[in-house]
């Protein structure tokens, strides 16, 4: 190559790395951290949320249909085979940052005319080659598409994390909502036992002159009317065992129970600690600052694609043919290439607008999840306090309509009252008891929906969220 051939092919490649940094934008800018809340309305306690909180209530058989939903459930089975995913295409994409090492072996067997003797020959060739390649990264695409895909798989990694947790809940919850409705169907079965050996004696006092037909119809009319919510309790009990049963991935049958409810006592207020706190522990607000920081990478590489690339190549090996004499040829080459974009009808420059895009819908979902969760703590810590008021509220009504129902009886036998004040009384404190049980399970199940809030039953991949953004 002469002078003149060498200084053209130098500033041939001077125009086309100039060409490509100018079409490079500028690197975006971190993104500033969500703004949080200084406290939250309501104080929380000083219990803290641990990994495994549902134990704290002491119930072997929640512990075994968690243990079993956390081994056999179809959503968190469908979370770690996307983790491993993520994950494998993390060790694919590190495999780029190395040389790629390739071994080709061929042979040939031929029957040909000679040009010279114009005879027909047999020949046979083999040719053996290694070859070697590797792309210098000098715009950092390769690291920043690396990034991107093991900050994916820490995504991931949060997001199996998140389902575990809502998981958990789940169960718990479900669980505890199927011994509610178990405390519920025994007290309407005593309640109607109750009606009924009522009825039997307003019967008796009708045959006797003491009571009229109108109190026997009053009595019956009651029987009945609680009679009528024993089957739609055991078809609440039906339902629920069957949600039960799908999160456990068993086929339909009944569950196993452990203590009753009444045996059932709330841990307490646990220990929110600050909304800053919020950001590190709970995996879904972990998996939506990684899916960021993987959609910043990503941008990274999609502006390095409009920058020249560099390789580097070579290969050795042997040739030889059965018509030539002496040893076989050994061949090589070395040699460099670079690729510049030139032209390319604006396909580059779409993918980089295209992945500014895809980065400006992953802050927007960043920002929302941390407002929600701020939002769903703040709520669950409220509604947990006023719960616990109308669960004290629920029971000293209990105790007041009680204490009402043996006066209106006291009164009926002695011939100062009718009927139906003691009707009245009954259908009072019969409300009373299923409000309090309702809001017992309410509170223990708000109880459950703020260790799920607060990120409890979760901490693998809080040691790896980064902060890039």
């Amino acid at each position: 190559m002469t002078r003149r051939q060498q200084a053209a092919t130098l500033l041939l490649l001077g125009t086309v790395l100039l060409l490509g940094a100018c079409g490079a934008t500028a690197p975006s800018k971190p993104s500033p951290p969500p703004a949080t809340p200084a406290a939250w309305h309501q104080a929380g306690g000083e219990q803290a949320v641990g990994a495994d909180w549902w134990r704290a209530y002491g119930d072997d058989t929640l512990n075994a249909l968690i243990d079993e939903a956390l081994a056999n459930n179809h959503d968190l089975r469908m979370a770690g085979a996307r983790l491993a995913e993520a994950r494998a295409l993390a060790e694919a994409q590190a495999g780029a940052q190395w040389p790629s090492l390739d071994l080709a072996a061929g042979g040939s067997r031929a029957r040909a005319i000679s040009d010279v003797s114009l005879k027909p020959y047999l020949s046979t060739g083999h040719q053996e080659l290694f070859q070697a390649a590797y792309e210098v990264d000098l715009s950092g695409r390769i690291a920043a598409a690396l990034d991107a895909a093991e900050a994916n798989a820490q995504a991931s990694a949060a997001m199996r994390d998140s389902v575990q947790l809502s998981l958990t809940a789940t169960v718990a919850s479900t669980y505890l909502s199927l011994l509610q409705l178990d405390a519920q169907l025994e007290l309407t079965r005593q309640t109607i036992a109750s009606r009924q050996t009522s009825l039997q004696l307003t019967r008796q006092r009708e045959r006797s002159g003491h009571a009229s037909a109108l109190e026997t119809s009053q009595a019956e009319a009651e029987w009945r009317s609680t009679a009528l919510v024993e089957p739609q309790l055991q078809q609440a009990i039906q339902r629920q065992e069957a949600s039960l049963n799908l999160l456990l991935a068993r086929l339909p049958g009944p569950i196993k129970r452990g203590r009753p409810l009444a045996a059932w006592a709330a841990q307490g207020l646990p220990a929110a600690g600050l909304p800053s706190e919020l950001l590190r522990r709970r995996p879904d607000l972990a998996a939506a600052e990684l899916q960021l920081v993987a959609a910043d990478a990503q941008l990274a590489a999609a502006r390095a694609q409009l920058l020249p690339s560099l390789r580097l190549t070579a290969s050795l090996g042997r040739t030889g043919a059965s018509v030539l004499h002496g040893d076989p040829f050994t061949i090589w080459s070395v040699g460099s290439s670079v690729l510049a974009p030139l032209f390319n009808g604006g396909r580059l420059r779409a993918q980089v607008r295209a992945s500014d895009a895809r980065r400006e819908q992953a802050l927007t979902a960043y920002e929302r999840a941390t407002l929600a969760a701020f939002e769903e703590v703040d709520t669950q810590l409220d509604s947990y306090a006023l719960m616990r008021q109308q669960l004290e509220q629920a029971v000293g009504q209990q105790q007041a309509l009680a204490d009402a129902l043996r006066i209106a009886q006291r009164r009926r036998s002695a011939g100062y009252a009718s009927y139906l004040d003691e009707l009245v009384a009954q259908r009072s404190l019969f409300a009373a008891q299923q409000s309090a049980l309702q809001y017992q399970a309410a509170l223990l199940q708000g109880e459950v929906a703020l260790y799920r809030a607060l990120g409890g039953g979760w901490g693998e991949v809080a040691a790896h969220a980064t902060t890039k953004p």
